[in-house]
């Protein structure tokens, strides 16, 4: 079977480009400039951002994936047979591969992702290691109600799987919020595993965002080059910067990109003024404890089934399973 006739369903509810053009409009007119993070994985960012996954600073995913390829068995026993994951921004598509080897006859696999043509890609991929494994690939914002339409019927419980710390992008109570969602989906019998990392020396931290070969910094401008192509726009990357810190008080990296210079930029035919060190806000990283989280996750209606970390309990991963 050719690669290209393996995916079994591909369901595109991605948000159109006028949203992105709102969406820019909107944050570059506030008093604190702010872009959505979301807009982050267009195709470019997507392939940064595996790139970045790779980096000898990024410790988070070699230390996910370290915890779920020692764990796997034991949490595909606490799942059980014939389960359903639906992975809430599946990106490359890597980690499950881990728990569908480890998981008794799992029936099914949903993606769900905003980068069209990565998801199309790596679900193709997928679909031709596990021929036998009915596969959805939904292009779609998580964060937005979104009806998934027809699953398919399967006898085991339905699990979501939120890897790579994602949820900490979400202030605490926009994570609630995603949790309260991801509740729905899974449904009263189902589960949810879900990465998040954890609060540890602020040098480890600031260095995961700041690496010394530039990709996070080149990651996080490819958003004003989006706007450049997708926007009519006419940002010089040259005149703006990358920014990264820890910000203690508040438990979390902030990410920024600062104007180096006053300026002027168009976007979309508005005139957009910038004083020099005035920031845009891109991201925000909140890195949790343990018992931190297990208390976010209470106020969305879901408790500890169990919970991993490694050695060095630089990340943890939590199986919640609605109370």
């Amino acid at each position: 079977m050719r690669k290209s006739q393996a995916l079994a369903v591909f369901r595109d509810f991605a948000p159109s480009e006028e949203s992105f053009r709102d969406a820019a409009l909107t944050g570059l007119g506030r008093r604190q400039k702010t872009l959505p993070c979301r807009f982050l994985y267009d195709a470019s960012g997507a392939a940064l951002f595996e790139a970045i996954c790779e980096l000898p600073e990024y410790y988070l995913t070699r230390t996910e994936t370290a915890i779920l390829e020692d764990r796997a068995e034991e949490i595909a026993a606490m799942v059980g047979p014939g389960c359903s994951l639906i992975e809430f921004g599946a990106g490359a598509i890597r980690k499950v591969r881990t728990l569908l080897r480890a998981f008794d006859a799992p029936a099914a696999y949903v993606a769900i992702d905003i980068s069209r043509e990565q998801l199309r890609h790596a679900a193709e991929d997928l679909a031709a290691e596990f021929p036998g494994l009915a596969i959805v690939a939904v292009c779609a914002d998580y964060m937005r109600p979104l009806d998934l339409g027809p699953l398919p019927a399967t006898g085991g419980r339905r699990l979501g799987f939120f890897p790579g710390s994602t949820i900490g992008n979400f202030t605490p109570g926009e994570a609630v919020d995603f949790l309260i969602g991801s509740r729905r989906v899974v449904g009263a019998d189902g589960a949810l595993l879900v990465g998040v990392d954890l609060q540890k020396d602020p040098a480890v931290l600031e260095a995961a965002y700041n690496d010394s070969q530039g990709v996070t910094a080149a990651f996080n401008l490819n958003l004003l080059e989006r706007m450049n192509r997708d926007l009519g726009a006419d940002f010089d990357l040259r005149r703006f910067a990358h920014d990264a810190f820890y910000n203690a008080l508040a438990g979390r990296i902030e990410i920024y990109i600062r104007s180096l210079a006053d300026q002027i930029v168009t976007v979309a035919g508005h005139g957009i003024r910038f004083a020099a060190g005035e920031r845009i806000h891109t991201e925000d990283s909140h890195k949790y404890t343990v018992i931190g989280f297990h208390r976010l996750a209470a106020r969305a209606g879901y408790r500890p089934l169990g919970t991993w970390t490694d050695r060095n309990r630089l990340f943890s991963i939590h199986l919640l399973t609605p109370t």
